[in-house]
């Protein structure tokens, strides 16, 4: 049984952070459902290629252990029975832009009048106030708009982003904390309460150490390629049949390094000898350093870097992570039967606990599958669904 085994939420949301929010508490046991848009769906659906028995893998990423359902909210019968789920949930994440729920009649101060217990967790691009509120958000413009990419890349070269959805992704985590932390307030005071996570406050928060610097001193950080603003050297290095990681943080692993891989002319060079003066001097160094890694294979390196302790690796692509020993090891490939494909493999859950672990229990649902299952537990008879249907309410 998971640790939120009881916990029942409404999904009022799509693309990537919201669905991403709702998918990590139901990893957890809460029951969700998902409501999407008759004939449409989450716009998600047509993310492809790829994809996988005619699902959108984009799709099918972000939306197990769900239930799926269909409303239209542009029709009263579609906003009613929002309203009635809502009484019998504990929360709602919805990502809409905004002012939209509240055009719906749907927004936070009438809901709670519904249920004073309910979580509301609005996620958006910019914040739901201040004078950027009804711009429009992705996580690629707020990768540049949140400086993000301004420190990613090579030196002289144009930005790039980062391959992962990181902004999405990481709002959608604190959107999954703010929740969990609204729930335990209520278990004190009874009451529920309106949390908001945003794709803007995500980025900047996560700028971490480079903010301090910036705060502190007004010097602007600059693109780096794979190394470290404060430490050296920490980044890819090219060898003689590819490319490897050496991060090296600390003047004791430096001295370390030198002595694995024989660059004693460099341990106590006075260049080089502690960190302040590696990082002055990253240019030269790595240039040292390459000449060196460029004459050994990988395997090389990475063996003599091992058996000295030395933090170093391989660089692998996505498949090989996948298939690591260690990966399938941590449980983080599953499977779980799906109406059209058959046996799929999905990624496990990346929280280990002892007493009260997640699972992967339902595979993404298809587009309203579990509709009339859940309109008929709330009283609504075959005849009603059937009126439904022909409304185009569902």
């Amino acid at each position: 049984m998971g640790p939120l085994e009881g916990i029942r939420v409404l999904e009022l949301s799509r693309t990537l952070a919201g669905p991403f929010c709702s998918m990590l508490l139901a990893d957890m046991g809460a029951q969700v459902i998902k409501v999407e848009q008759p004939g449409v769906g989450d716009e998600t659906r047509g993310y492809k290629p790829p994809e996988w028995g005619g699902e959108s893998c984009y799709y099918l990423s972000l939306n197990r252990n769900k239930k799926g359902i269909t409303l239209n909210l542009k029709t009263e019968e579609g906003r009613q029975i929002v309203k009635q789920l809502v009484s019998q949930v504990d929360v709602l994440i919805e990502n809409f832009r905004t002012g939209t729920m509240e055009k719906f009649g749907l927004g936070y101060d009438v809901l709670k009048e519904i249920n004073p217990r309910l979580v509301y967790c609005a996620v958006s691009g910019f914040g739901r106030t201040g004078p950027m509120k009804d711009e429009p958000a992705y996580d690629l413009l707020m990768q540049a708009f949140g400086g993000l990419m301004s420190v990613t890349g090579e030196p002289g070269r144009p930005p790039v982003k980062v391959g992962f959805s990181v902004v999405d992704l990481t709002t959608g985590l604190y959107a999954a904390l703010g929740v969990l932390l609204a729930l335990l307030a209520r278990e004190k005071t009874g009451r529920g309460q309106y949390v908001e996570a945003s794709l803007l406050q995500a980025i900047v928060s996560l700028q971490t150490y480079l903010a301090q610097g910036v705060l502190a001193t007004g010097k602007i950080p600059g693109r780096l390629g794979s190394a470290h603003p404060n430490v050296a050297p920490y980044q890819v290095f090219e060898t003689q049949d590819g490319y490897i990681i050496i991060a090296v943080p600390n003047d004791w692993l430096w001295k370390k390094m030198c002595d694995a891989l024989g660059l004693d002319h460099l341990k106590e060079h006075p260049k080089f000898a502690i960190n302040a003066d590696r990082v002055k001097n990253r240019e030269e160094l790595v240039a040292l350093m390459t000449d060196y890694t460029r004459t050994k294979t990988s395997a090389e390196i990475l063996a003599k870097l091992k058996e000295a302790g030395v933090p170093s690796g391989p660089i692998y692509n996505i498949a090989e992570v996948l298939s690591h020993p260690q990966v399938v090891h941590l449980g983080m490939i599953q499977e779980v039967p799906h109406p059209t494909i058959g046996m799929m493999k999905v990624l496990g859950i990346p929280i280990i606990m002892s007493e009260t672990p997640g699972s992967v229990r339902m595979a993404p649902p298809l587009l309203g599958q579990h509709t009339v299952e859940v309109l008929s537990g709330l009283g609504y008879s075959e005849e009603d669904i059937n009126e439904l249907k022909e409304k185009g309410v569902i």
